[in-house]
């Protein structure tokens, strides 16, 4: 028996299960701790009237299955958007069965179709499946850069050093 398979937009409504999976990937990556999401924060990112992140779906049979959360970002150099992927999780019943390439097939899409000149995420070093599928749908890791970022006690630290 073969599933029916959707790929759409988030759409007012799916922040329960998107929230849902994203805790299920903050406890895959072993940092359940750090994911305070609320499904009120994410209605607003998402569908505010200017949004601040985007995400698709994937229903699998009418159940979410999959889920891309996304953002857009600028390249200075060439002086066009691009979309940065934050999450891509595919809950486990629903693994090996090409939803992740297809979710990032749909992103390609949007950046071809909005004139955007990249897709860029990032991945954990330990993650080899996702690696793996990265590899194979013709990412690049991106060695030479080293990934940064400042947050919590640090980053109020440092806004207070703006007065």
């Amino acid at each position: 028996m073969s599933s029916t398979e959707l790929i759409r937009r988030a759409q007012p409504g799916d922040e329960a299960e998107i929230v849902a999976m994203i805790e299920e990937l903050a406890a895959f990556e072993k940092a359940s701790e750090e994911c305070t999401v609320t499904e009120s924060q994410m209605r607003a990112a998402l569908f505010a009237d200017q949004p601040i992140a985007f995400a698709h779906v994937v229903e699998v049979d009418g159940r979410a299955a999959a889920t891309a959360v996304w953002f857009r970002n600028f390249s200075t150099w060439d002086g066009v958007a691009g979309i940065y992927l934050e999450d891509l999780f595919v809950r486990p019943a629903f693994r090996r069965r090409g939803l992740a390439r297809k979710l990032l097939s749909a992103l390609a899409a949007e950046c071809v179709a909005s004139g955007y000149t990249r897709l860029s995420w990032a991945v954990l070093n330990w993650n080899v499946d996702a690696i793996a599928l990265y590899d194979a749908v013709g990412g690049k890791p991106q060695t030479e850069w080293t990934t940064y970022r400042v947050s919590g006690d640090e980053l109020s630290a440092l806004a207070s050093a703006a007065d």
